[in-house]
């Protein structure tokens, strides 16, 4: 498998380190510099948890990143986005931080706290029937000049995501391992370009639910695969039912070195350890690492390893039961 930090898979360019270098720049003072945790179980493992971002995820980074991204003159006309979750708070968040005015369209079957999370955090709440998302998303940016910032599928959002590899290996230069989650591919193309040009003999493992597996499949076919939304909505990892896009998938192909996939019961099981043993609050799509390292270590390199917990916005009730 190669490793190149620079290139065009298929005609599609991938980000460089140097991208993920410049998003470092346009992110400090935003989102947050997390640390690497010790983990008491485990001396080899530590943790890095985005959950302690100020909107409880990892998609600040690549949110504020992209609204930095925009000329000014554009990004006072606004930004837009279609997301349900983190990606809609952090760029509202983002957008904020900016003096830029943001819209988000959000599925009219979302949970009201999340619709109100957004909204108190400035930005314009559109709600839609879920299949309408991205053609609303896409029909206000048309007609009102606005900036369309989609939650993965976007060069300077992969990039903005790839500073938390900068980070791991700063902290850490002898890393291992590095598990990352996968759900729609910006997280671990980010940290994948960083990590392996920095530390190229470390490895990069995604991790998915067994539920929501498109990514393993995807890299096994040698092509885009595919789930419906009736297979990866039966996943608790709410976070990462999201298919990969093409550019996500030519970053992966080229800069991951493999897939795992754990299930239901282990995400439920690390979630409950990381509260109560690392005093951390986990949503199952940030616990999706910490599983593949506790029930699937005959799967993964040796080393010390590094798991990054991509969120902590779980609903409460969810979170009481796991634990």
């Amino acid at each position: 498998m190669s490793h190149e930090i620079t290139g065009n898979l298929g005609g599609m360019d991938l980000i460089s380190i140097d991208d993920v270098e410049a998003a470092a720049g346009s992110i400090a003072g935003v989102a947050v510099r997390t640390p690497l945790l010790p983990c008491r179980w485990d001396g080899e493992l530590l943790l890095k948890p985005e959950s302690l971002q100020p909107v409880g995820s990892f998609k600040i980074r690549g949110a504020t990143h992209a609204v930095a991204s925009v000329p000014a003159e554009r990004r006072s006309r606004g930004v837009v986005t279609h997301s349900s979750g983190n990606h809609g708070q952090a760029l509202a968040y983002a957008a904020r931080a900016a003096g830029a005015p943001c819209m988000v369209v959000i599925p009219d079957v979302a949970p009201a706290v999340k619709i109100e999370q957004v909204r108190a955090l400035g930005a314009t709440v559109v709600l839609v029937p879920p299949a309408r998302r991205l053609a609303e998303a896409e029909r206000l940016a048309a007609e009102g000049g606005l900036t369309l910032i989609p939650p993965f599928d976007h060069r300077d959002v992969i990039a903005g995501q790839g500073t938390i590899g900068l980070e791991i290996i700063a902290d850490l230069p002898d890393v291992d391992v590095v598990l990352v989650p996968v759900g729609g591919g910006g997280l671990a193309s980010g940290v994948a370009t960083a990590v392996k040009a920095l530390r190229p003999e470390a490895a990069v493992i995604g991790v998915e639910p067994e539920y929501a597996a498109d990514a393993r499949d995807s890299l096994a076919a040698g092509e885009l695969v595919t789930w419906p939304v009736e297979q990866t909505y039966r996943t608790i990892a709410d976070g990462v039912r999201t298919n990969l896009s093409e550019l996500t998938f030519a970053h992966l192909r080229e800069r991951l070195d493999a897939i795992v996939t754990v299930s239901e019961e282990e995400i439920r099981a690390a979630m409950s350890r990381l509260v109560r043993e690392s005093r951390l609050v986990v949503e199952p799509s940030g616990a999706v690492a910490t599983a593949a390292h506790l029930f699937r270590r005959d799967k993964l390199p040796p080393g010390r390893t590094v798991a990054v917990i991509s969120g902590g916005n779980v609903d409460p009730a969810l979170l009481v039961s796991v634990v």
